[in-house]
């Protein structure tokens, strides 16, 4: 026994971050047992039986007497497994899979039918052209009114201006953008057109490597990071001709909008942040930097931003884009998808970045059918009724599901099942995080992050540090539970609409990986935007798509401007 030389002060913060959340950091408790640790080296009879108190569990003392040796074996396999290196990038051999046994993946493919804005002309304004959405931008490219050298440069110049004051930028990449859009000239003079994204300028979440740059995570610890290879989405996209033109800001490893950088601004109000963790792609798409972003999700990663800055995102069902070469913060919840301008962007967008790669295993393909003349009458629609109903509901929400009928659907109620406890599978999330940078905790060097409170990273994966394994695998089986019920409550429905804020809707539908479209729903009394969500069955990315866009058509809060900006 090694006398618990590999319990340093790191452990001794985590353990104590531990207490505090029981309430027992003004006791004595937590010190009597780091110092029996420290004084007898090995764990003991007694020392099991105060923290089995901690833990709320009972042993008798013929139990305990029985249970020391296997947890001070334990405690050497810890340390021995602290001591193997493991970088981010390696996934456990467990995997989380949104379908449940016996369900198959969608197989039919039918042709990809986008809205073509034929005859459409160059505005004169330059502002005009900043924020118009893909669909449009494509045309003007497609149909030699536009070259990308022009529009990347405008990008470029507004990125240079506004970034700062939006403190959204991480890496401008100026030279590589400039490069790639003159190349895109030269392929669609030509007569070689890639598609609808050749030629778009569009920024990445900086939590995506590419090849040459630095990938920060938006933390200090990972400033001078550099990863020798694209992500999988940023491969994709330039293989669809896109430009690459910025990193964007994300908060620190992917929560909230504070980063090292300073806090990424609310286009609408620059005293307000951008929300998180996808502030910087949202920030930008939202003040007509870019032509479209690439955010991700966890836990409400692309809506709570989108909804914050008024702009359209798509959270893809869980597994049907690659995140290799993205940050890893929780293997089971994680998911990259668009941010942009209108619903049928998030489209185009998808279109090109989704399906398997052979590099992230729960990556998957099947056929996205994306048709945006699909009649409304062939969907399934239904509608939250607790979340419409709750107090949290606005007159905003109200007007939403009004704006819904109004286009011939009458979406039938739907109960989904919040009784399950969702608040405490929140474990999964803090869990596989804290195993995800537990080298950064171990280290100390997660004292570098910028944000230190109770609720930030780094007292998370402390305290994270103590969740059983057990507790973990039993929420797991909970979410399994869970995924079958709510399976059973969408039974006959494609697509429903929802409060953003809808009672459990986010945790819930992170936690089984069902893809959402947040769109703008309009204004609160003090000009902020608000949202919208739509919520799809499993691989319906395309109706859910479909019926947003639909929505989305009928209303114009997606094409108000930032005045600041526009």
């Amino acid at each position: 026994m090694k006398n618990l030389e590999g319990i340093e002060a790191v452990d001794r913060r985590g353990f104590m971050a531990y207490m505090s959340t029981l309430g027992l950091s003004g006791t004595l408790l937590p010190e009597v047992l780091w110092a029996q640790l420290q004084e007898r080296g090995e764990i003991t009879s007694e020392i099991l039986a105060d923290a089995s108190a901690v833990a709320g569990l009972d042993f008798t003392e013929e139990e305990r007497d029985l249970m020391v040796a296997g947890l001070n074996r334990n405690l050497e396999s810890y340390e021995a497994l602290r001591e193997f290196p493991i970088s981010n990038d390696v996934m456990p051999a467990v995997r989380f899979d949104p379908a449940l046994p016996g369900r198959t993946l969608p197989t039919e493919a039918r042709p990809f039918r986008f809205t073509r804005h034929v005859g459409l002309r160059r505005p004169p304004d330059p502002e005009t052209l900043a924020f118009m959405p893909v669909t449009q931008l494509s045309e003007l490219i497609r149909t030699r009114q536009l070259t990308s050298t022009e529009l990347t440069t405008l990008y470029l110049e507004r990125l240079e201006q506004h970034g700062p004051t939006l403190e959204a930028v991480i890496t401008l990449m100026s030279d590589r953008a400039l490069e790639h859009a003159a190349r895109a000239d030269r392929e669609i003079a030509s007569g070689t057109y890639r598609g609808p994204l050749h030629g778009i300028p569009w920024g990445a979440k900086d939590l995506l490597a590419a090849e040459g740059f630095r990938t920060t995570w938006g933390a200090v610890p990972f400033e001078d990071q550099v990863i020798g290879e694209d992500a999988t989405v940023v491969r994709r996209l330039e293989e669809a001709g896109a430009i690459l033109v910025a990193k964007l800001a994300l908060g620190a490893l992917a929560q909230g909008d504070y980063w090292y950088g300073g806090r990424t601004r609310n286009p609408w109000n620059l005293e307000q942040g951008s929300s998180g963790s996808s502030a910087g792609s949202a920030a930008a798409t939202a003040a007509g930097l870019v032509g479209f972003a690439i955010g991700s999700e966890t836990l409400g990663s692309i809506v709570s931003p989108s909804t914050r800055c008024g702009v359209t995102g798509l959270r893809p069902t869980y597994g049907r884009v690659s995140r290799f070469g993205a940050m890893a913060l929780s293997w089971s919840m994680d998911k990259l998808g668009p941010i942009a301008r209108s619903v049928e962007d998030c489209a185009l967008v998808f279109d090109r970045i989704h399906g398997a790669d052979g590099r992230d295993p729960t990556a998957r393909t099947a056929p996205f059918n994306w048709d945006s003349d699909r009649p409304l009458s062939d969907l399934r629609v239904g509608y939250f009724r607790r979340g419409f109903e709750s107090e949290r509901a606005t007159d905003h929400d109200a007007a939403a599901l009004e704006t819904l009928r109004s286009l011939g659907v009458e979406p039938v109620p739907i109960d989904l099942p919040t009784d399950y406890p969702l608040g405490a599978l929140r474990i999964i999330l803090n869990a596989e995080a804290a195993a995800a940078f537990d080298e950064l905790t171990l280290s100390g060097r997660d004292d570098l992050l910028v944000r230190q409170t109770r609720g930030s990273w780094p007292n998370s994966f402390r305290t994270a540090r103590m969740i059983p394994a057990v507790e973990y695998i039993q929420a797991n089986r909970v979410r399994t539970m869970l995924m079958g019920a709510l399976e059973a409550a969408l039974e006959g429905i494609d697509v429903f609409i929802t409060p953003t804020n809808g009672p459990g809707v986010s945790m819930m539908t992170n936690l089984t990986g069902h893809p959402a479209v947040v769109v703008p729903s309009g204004f609160n009394d003090n000009g902020m935007p608000v949202s919208t969500v739509f919520i799809g069955q499993l691989w319906a990315d395309a109706e859910v798509l479909r019926v947003a866009k639909a929505w989305q058509d009928a209303t114009d809060f997606h094409t108000r401007r930032p005045p600041l900006f526009g």
